[in-house]
């Protein structure tokens, strides 16, 4: 598993790619996977079927940090609108974006920690 630095990151937050686990619900189900990028306002993942834009989702990551010198892992609930949805070119894979809509400080400062820490 690779990361780095976002390419042309041209948004309000900075945005690290990465793999976090994702788990997404909704009245129609529930989908698990792992972002390919993440911000304090939002993720970009893949999924395996179509997901409506414009659609809230229940969003639960789970947050590697360092606090007090221990790694921890921090679980982040929020609410997220998907606000894209693109199909995988030759694959039966969706890429979303989720803009976390209704999220605490906590969890919103926890995820600045982790890519904060990631761009350092």
């Amino acid at each position: 598993m690779t990361s780095q630095k976002s390419k042309n990151n041209r948004r309000k937050d900075p945005r690290f790619d990465n793999n976090i686990p994702v788990k997404i619900s909704h009245e129609d189900g529930e989908v698990v996977s792992e972002t390919l990028n993440i911000s304090r306002s939002g993720a970009y993942c893949r999924v395996d079927r179509y997901i409506e834009p414009m659609s809230k989702w229940q969003v639960n990551l789970l947050i590697p940090l360092r606090k007090n010198g221990k790694n921890v892992t921090k679980k982040v609930c929020c609410e997220g609108v998907v606000v894209r949805t693109e199909p995988v070119p030759g694959d039966k894979y969706y890429n979303i974006a989720i803009f976390f809509n209704d999220i605490s400080q906590r969890d919103a400062e926890n995820i600045t920690d982790y890519v904060t820490s990631c761009l350092e």
